[in-house]
């Protein structure tokens, strides 16, 4: 039995028939013509061979009577390919609307808790003779830095697949029954309360630095899994300091948050979904942010606040106060190849307010900067973990009334869009012999957050899944479009003056 982290059973109790928890990916598989016929059966051994390779294929839930605790990952029966992998065919013309419009429909759907948390669709009938591969796996089993390991295990780098181990004999697990699963979650409560109360001097620390508007928090401080690297790291950062984001010298109190405007992608949704893919050459936005001392996620979130500019002039106006993306970050520590999650997320000021394209760079820029500044200074304190007892009661209720209030319009919005750029590997890949030729994501809106642009580099593009929900963004096409237009407005801007010494 392997107990899921805190974090990792959220993604379980947030979940709601209208906000299913799992992400996914759509890939074009460019295949000869003379093996399409039979590239899907190719295909389904293909994964029954390396099963084995990620657990995340074989393990499924094992919860206790009325959600006690935090459930257990076991391995206690056989996977059934022919559910988990599934054949489907496009009607004629075959286009790549008809694809994004199947793909949204797919995603509506939750995953069933009683199986192994993933399930995968071959595409056949596109017109342009590719197939198509759609994936997803619950959050709850992994992030988007473990998504890329599940990859190398079913992906090869040529065209002819790797030979893999056999996979070993396979034992199951004996289903655990109550007295096993609440020792597990006792166990893990306790080991969580002495985490806690250990990591509360860097929290001191960190919280201290911040109330003086810098932060001179050293990561290797107190932490009592760094044995003695905690001297040396402190060492090394003791003379490194942060400025806080939105702190009290840019005018607002210490540790205040930004908070996005109301816009119509920040309301309540339901399960409908739209999905749209958008593909931009690498080298161009590399040029940009190189053109303008800028990070590559800097351009990444310049062109998401352009697009947004765009859709929201069409629609009325653009609101005064500038919009927020929520950006996921990995708190994954250098090696750490676990199948779970390991991230968090900061708050971007994506200056939407601002007409010039140059100066919207510019503030982003600066604010991402400073964002991921304090999220690296605080990352040995950030927990993805917490108390099993009792959890999955509390954050079920949590995620009900924060829908409400939602629906009520109760609140103003943290953010207004999450952004994620996700760096994936630069030479082709391979699936049961076809070659992957696009990474396009799908991920997860919520309630108040309708609109989801996660970015996956591959194979020298930048290829973007943009999922929405119907009731905030029906028409996510216009967004797409707006999108390529902004990365057109970007190109085009000339290189900024030299400073003068």
């Amino acid at each position: 039995m392997k107990p899921l982290s805190g974090l990792d059973s959220a993604f379980l109790y947030l979940e709601s028939p209208e906000v299913p928890m799992h992400v996914g990916s759509l890939n074009l598989v460019g295949v000869p013509a003379r093996q399409r016929a039979k590239w899907v059966e190719k295909a389904r051994e293909h994964i029954g061979r390396r099963l084995h390779l990620a657990p995340v294929l074989t393990r499924r839930l094992a919860t206790l009577p009325f959600d006690l605790a935090s459930p257990v990952w076991v391995e206690d029966r056989e996977v059934d390919l022919g559910w988990h992998v599934r054949r489907v065919r496009l009607p004629k013309p075959g286009t790549q609307a008809q694809l994004e419009k199947l793909v949204a429909k797919l995603h509506a759907e939750p995953l069933d808790r009683s199986r192994p948390l993933w399930r995968f669709y071959l595409v056949e009938g596109l017109a342009s003779g590719d197939l198509a591969w759609y994936s997803k796996v619950h959050h709850a089993a992994l992030d988007g830095a473990a998504g890329v390991q599940l990859a190398q295990a079913l992906l090869d780098t040529t065209a002819i697949p790797r030979k893999v181990p056999k996979p070993p004999a396979r034992t199951l697990d004996e289903t655990p029954g109550v007295p096993a699963l609440l020792g597990v979650a006792l166990r893990k409560s306790a080991g969580e309360v002495g985490k806690l109360v250990g990591a509360l001097p860097d929290v001191y620390r960190l919280l201290k630095g911040t109330h003086k508007g810098t932060h001179t928090f050293s990561p290797g401080e107190g932490d009592g899994h760094s044995g003695g690297r905690g001297k040396a790291a402190a060492a090394r950062h003791s003379d490194a300091k942060v400025s806080v984001p939105f702190s009290a010298r840019e005018g607002v109190r210490p540790l205040q948050m930004p908070m996005g405007p109301a816009t119509r992608i920040n309301v309540a949704i339901t399960a409908e979904r739209r999905y749209a893919t958008v593909s931009i050459p690498l080298a161009e936005v590399k040029a940009i942010a190189k053109r303008h001392g800028a990070k590559l996620n800097d351009v990444v979130l310049a062109l998401v606040s352009g697009a947004l500019r765009r859709y929201l002039a069409h629609h009325g106006a653009v609101p005064r106060k500038p919009l927020v993306a929520a950006v996921p970050v990995s708190l994954r520590a250098e090696g750490d190849t676990a199948y779970s999650t390991r991230a968090t997320m900061v708050l971007a000021n994506l200056a939407t307010h601002l007409p010039d394209p140059l100066e919207r760079l510019a503030a982003i820029r600066a604010s991402a900067g400073k964002a991921k500044a304090l999220t690296g200074a605080a990352k040995s304190v950030i927990p993805t973990d917490f108390v099993s007892i009792g959890a999955p009661w509390l954050l079920a209720a949590a995620a009900k009334a924060y829908g409400y209030t939602q629906g009520l319009k109760a609140w103003t919005p943290l953010a207004n869009v999450i952004v994620s750029n996700i760096p994936g590997p630069q030479e082709p890949l391979f699936f049961a012999g076809g070659r992957i030729r696009t990474y396009w994501p799908v991920s997860i809106v919520t309630h108040g957050l309708g609109l989801n642009v996660t970015v996956e580099s591959y194979c020298g593009s930048l290829d973007f899944g943009l999922l929405a929900a119907t009731v905030a963004m029906p028409d996510l096409d216009r967004f797409s479009r707006a999108l390529v237009e902004s990365h057109e407005e970007l190109r085009a801007l000339p290189r900024p003056p030299a400073r003068r010494p």
